[in-house]
This record gives C-alpha cells, structure tokens and sequence, in this order.
C-alpha cells in the first residue's frame, strides 16, 4: 500500500467511470494518486479497483511503464522499510504490515475482512518469502540472437528431438524480452565491468583490470581509479559460452577447429530455453555458426507412481544408494531403455532388479560359452576357406542378430535410442540365451566340427551382442568382452579374430552379417511348435523332466523336422523311441492337438496324465463351477439386481460370465477324455 502510485479500473466499468482522471490518497500517507483505466484489471474479482504498485510487482510494473506511473521503492534489501514508507521507514516487513493495518482500523478505513490464499513466492533455497523490488541490472537485447536461433531451426541447419518441442521453442524465442545477465550473489563470473572515479556513468568494459587501467588512462587520464562491478553473471551466461569457451575460444585452437560445432545436444526438456536456447544464440553471434546439428530432449525421471520427486513427498530416490545395491549397469539401462524422447520416466527399483538380473544372464552366457570351449580343438575346425556347416538354429541366431543390428541402427539414427535397447535385451535375453543356448547344449554333445561351429556361431553372436549393448551397459559388457576373449586365446580353437581391440569401448561396431531367411523361418516353425508342445504340457501339469510321445504332422516339411528330431527332444522333452514325424496322419482319439505355423503335434493324453485321475479332478472343478454359476444367476435374477448400485451388478455379472467360460473350457477337457 505504501508504494502504490496508482489505483486502475477496468475502462468499461460503470460503477467507477467516473472517478477516471481523478485522483485517490494512499492510506496512512496522504500522498496523491491517479486513478487510471486499464483493461489488465478484473472487474469480477474483489471491488474491481486494483492498487498499482510498480516497485514491488513485475505486472503493476509493465502497467507502470504503460501509464508513465512513478515507481516508489518502499523496501530495503534488508527486508525493512525506507523512507519512502514515511512513519513506518526503519520497521521490518512483517511488523510494518501489522502496524500499518492496525492504524488503518483505528482510523476507520477498514470495511471488512476476508480470508485469502496468495501465492507467495519463496526461496528454492532457504524457504524465505521473496520480495520483488525494483534494482538496477545489466540487460542484454536478446531479440536479434532469438531470430537467429528461430531461423536455425526453421530452416532445417537445428533439429529438435521430439520435434513436438519446436513449438515451445519457438513460443519462448518469438515472446523474448531482454535477458537480465546480472545477478547478486558471492560466486560466478564477475561482470567485466568497471567504473571509473566512482562514477557509475564511466563504464569500462575490459578482459581484466589490467586492460581496463589500460583503457581507463586513455579516456580520463592517468591518475584513474576503478572500482568493479560487484555482480556476477547469470549462470545460464556463462553456460551459454559453454560449446566455445572450453575449446580456447576467443582464440583459432585446434580444439575448436575440430570440436566446434559439435553434432548432439542431449539434455533434459525442462531447460530447452534456460540452456539449449542460449547456447545456440551465442554461438550464432560470436562464431556465427550452430553449436549442435541435433538437439535431443529426455524426460525427467518421476516416482514410480508419477510423481516429481520431492523432500516434501518423501521420495527422492537416492542414485548412489540404487547404484550401490543394484550396480550402475542396471541404474543406467533402466534410465536409457525406460522412456521415449521428451515422455518423464517412471523409476522403479523393481525394474533395476530386473536389470541388474540381465546383467548377471550376460555374465551367465559367456560363462557357459568358456565351460564348453574344452568340446572341441583347433583340429576340428573346417578347412579354411571352406563354408561353415551350419545347422539350422545356426542359421537361425545368425539371421536374428543381423535383424537386430539393422534394427539397433536404423533405431539410433531416428534417436528412438530406449526402443533400440529394448531390442537387443529381447534378442540376448530371447532369442540367444532362451532358445540358441539351450539348442546349443545338442550340438556341442556331438563333438567336433559340430561343436566347433556352434562355439564359433556363439561366439560370433556374443561378441557383437555385447559391442551393440555396450553404449548402454559399459561396465558389465567391458568385463565379460575381456574374459571371454581372454578365454578363447587361451583355449587356442582359431575362433575369433587374430587381432582383437584391447577394450570394447573402442572395438568396430557391428554390421549386418548373412542372413539366411528361408532356413530361419522353417526353424521358427520348429520354435513356435516348440512353445506350443510346452503350454500344452504345463496346462496339464506334466512334470518339466517328463518325456512324452508325440506324433509330429509336418507335410512337406517332414523332412526338415526329423533333421531337427534331437532338438525337438531336448527342448520339448519328447520321447525319442516314441517320437513319429509323417507328413500325413489322422488325429487319434484321446489326444491334445497342438497346433502352429502349419506344423500339428498330437500327443496321447494318457502319455500326458494319469486319465482316471484327471477326469476326477476336471469334474470336482466343473461341479464348483456350476455351484458358482447357479448362486451368481439366482442372485442376478433376484431383488439384488434392482437395488444395488449398477457398478456392484456389472461387477457380478462379469464374475458370472467368467464362470461360464471356465465352465466351457473344462467340459471341453472332459470331453478330450
């Protein structure tokens, strides 16, 4: 109140037309005020009059500088009054604006009183309540580098990743207003300014002191004296220099000659303007050029419900502590594969455990690669030159990583970087430790050449593997790289290159290698039958070491199928002596059917389960059924229905039909037997 030099009201209000152009007297003061028209006024909100006070709010400041207002500075930068608060000059805020209010009551001038919630606004730091005041600050004219940067990005030299983001860059760059770069505080870059005989209107801009004697003497003689200006730049200043500064700029060194400009930005969306923005700007006007081709935005990283993390909630997740129980690996994966581009991601330490376990099943494949290199010698290794006798899991693994290596770089090339390690979790963890392995064991059982090329293909797909997933796991993938390679030099087998690169981190990364498509996909059908036999036997509790006879009908890929006979035996657990695979046969009664990819698998029931048991368990089950089914319809047809709330009767409705299709599956069973 005591530093208001205005009261405004809305140009279109009735009720207060006629007081504009007339003046008002500040409470307690007695000092003369206009009263203003202004359409930024509210006319719904209080009594529709709005005090101006253009030294303590930056909107009645911007009305301010509309209306030629005086600006009154009623504070100082201790927190207490000045003279401009007349009787009240000296007070702290808090108590000045107890004492104001109570001779405002003494004197009658309060109507009534009424509860109100503010937005106060606090220090990040200490929590204390800010007081906005007006101050002398250093100013740069933003608006010509915002064009320059607006112009870099329309014009395709910038692009922002998710280009969603180009419009909060181009909201922030078109509405830019001078940028203060001086701030009050004890640390940063001093502003390189100096006064000259303590006269602020005798600036010297220099280097250093030295230069600004230097510069100082020429213009107001040689008796001079220079006090420096006591702020520091804005840090966002200072980090706008960051892509130059750092390579020797203002000087030509061969750092910024080949550093500058660089090709990726990646930072968090949150300071698009507050960094990325700027950096560009002074790039544009000191080296007129961009600093970056790509700007790449992540997400923040939130709870695992969502929410920002925060002291107030209690949830700030401590990287350090996850990193010393779950390892950085699985920290670091979790971060890099959790998200999209500019999408905030969820933590979850669950997640990290579940990382942290893929980390131990890397560790677990070579192991099992380097237990088994003594299955074969240098001896057993095909004549050079010659075609490796690949089977068809071989073929099939080899195909698969170079689908998943295409995939890894067309992914990283669009910056989809999360989805890229995505993929090759799937295919380590999937395709080659699930399935290649296990079909490995059958291979490396035959001895020589057969388990030669099998090391060699496992080999081979590990090593690139690990080079693919390397920028997302270093540590893990760097230790297991160097063991396992250490482990075939001495194994002596001729797998792998003559040369290798001392260390991962700078080893090739991988191409695309041969593909095989037709053989890869018959041996998916072989996978898919595989899956298939296995639902088939947990859905009726087949103990896992069981093996169970089985009649494969294959057309004409019958043959292909007995070439895969040893596979199919280990991996489903198929009885060899009664394993039949035809091209042609009729389904034979009490039998499951299984059946995929063209492929069919009938396998006795009663080689599957004891018949007489079974069918007493499926009818106790059905008869429990039915009971359900009965009670829930005699319900739903009752008073029940009508007066419970509707979400309750959908609720069992639903449970009813639920029941009628476990009712449906099991007579099915039954049926089968």
């Amino acid at each position: 109140i005591l530093g208001d030099t205005a009261v405004a009201v809305h140009p279109e209000d009735e009720s207060y037309r006629a007081y504009i152009g007339r003046t008002a007297l500040v409470p307690m003061l007695g000092r003369e005020i206009p009263i203003i028209a202004d359409d930024y006024v509210d006319r719904e909100f209080g009594t529709g009059a709005l005090k101006i006070t253009p030294g303590h709010d930056p909107n009645d400041f911007e009305i301010g500088k509309k209306h030629g207002l005086e600006t009154v500075n009623i504070m100082n930068r201790d927190a207490t009054l000045n003279e401009n608060a007349g009787p009240y000059a000296g007070l702290d805020r808090f108590e000045a604006r107890r004492r104001l209010w109570a001779d405002m009551k003494e004197a009658g001038l309060v109507l009534k009183e009424e509860p109100y919630t503010l937005n106060v606004p606090r220090s990040q730091r200490g929590g204390e309540i800010i007081e906005p005041l007006v101050s002398r600050q250093w100013f740069v004219d933003a608006e010509p580098m915002a064009k320059m940067a607006l112009a870099a990005v329309r014009r395709g030299r910038i692009r922002i990743v998710p280009e969603r983001f180009v419009r909060v860059w181009e909201n922030w760059l078109e509405n830019i207003r001078p940028w203060t770069i001086s701030r009050q505080l004890w640390w940063g870059h001093r502003i390189p300014v100096w006064y000259a005989n303590g006269d602020e209107a005798q600036i010297v801009v220099a280097h250093d002191e030295e230069a600004a004697y230097a510069e100082a003497r020429k213009r107001y003689g040689p008796g001079v004296t220079l006090e420096q200006d006591p702020d520091v730049l804005d840090t966002w200043f200072s980090s706008a220099l960051w892509p130059f500064s750092t390579l020797g700029w203002p000087d030509e060194t061969p750092d910024l000659k080949r550093f500058f400009p660089t090709d990726v930005m990646e930072t968090g969306y949150d300071i698009l303007f507050f960094w990325v923005a700027r950096m560009v700007m002074s790039s544009l006007v000191y080296l007129n050029d961009i600093p970056f081709h790509t700007i790449y935005l992540h997400g923040l990283v939130r709870d695992e419900h969502g929410r920002k993390m925060s002291k107030t909630y209690g949830n700030v997740v401590d990287p350090l502590e996850v990193i010393a129980e779950y390892g950085a690996d699985a920290l670091r994966f979790t971060l890099l594969t959790g998200g999209t581009p500019g999408q905030d991601l969820n933590l979850s330490l669950e997640k990290v455990a579940s990382n942290r376990n893929f980390g131990n099943k890397i560790w677990n494949m070579a192991r099992l690669v380097v237990r088994n290199l003594d299955r074969a010698g240098r001896d057993d290794a095909p004549p050079p030159g010659e075609p490796l006798p690949l089977t068809a899991a071989d073929q099939w693994i080899l195909t698969r990583l170079s689908e998943t290596i295409a995939a890894t770089n067309r992914l990283m090339d669009a910056y989809q970087y999360g989805e890229a390690g995505r993929q090759i979790y799937d295919f380590l963890w999937s395709d080659f430790a699930d399935w290649y392995l296990e079909a490995a064991k059958v291979q490396l059982d035959q001895g020589g050449t057969a388990a030669w090329v099998t090391l060699h293909t496992a080999y081979t797909v590990l090593d690139q593997a690990l080079r693919l997933l390397h920028p997302y796991i270093p540590f893990v993938t760097e230790e297991t790289w160097q063991q396992l390679n250490r482990a075939l030099a001495e194994a002596d087998l001729g797998i792998g290159p003559d040369a290798v690169a001392p260390a991962l981190i700078i080893a090739d990364w991988p191409e695309p290698g041969p593909q095989y498509p037709d053989v890869a996909a018959r041996w998916e059908q072989v996978r898919a039958l595989i899956r298939a036999i296995r639902a088939a036997r947990a859905e009726h509790n087949v103990e896992p070491a069981r093996y169970i006879p089985a009649t494969i009908v294959a057309g004409e890929a019958a043959p292909f199928l007995e070439s895969q006979r040893a596979q199919l035996v280990f991996l489903a657990r198929l009885d060899d002596a009664a394993l039949q695979i035809v091209a042609q046969a009729e389904a034979p009664e009490q039998a499951v059917t299984v059946a995929q990819g063209g492929l069919a698998a009938y396998l006795p029931l009663a080689g599957l389960v004891d018949l007489a048991q079974e069918r007493r368990r499926l009818e106790s089950e059905l008869s429990a059924v039915e009971s359900q089914i009965q009670r829930l319809t005699g319900l739903l047809n009752g008073p029940f229905a009508e007066k419970a709330p509707p979400p309750v009767v959908q609720q069992e409705r639903d449970k009813l039909a639920r029941f009628q299709a476990e009712k449906e599956a099991l007579s099915a069973r039954l049926s089968e037997l």
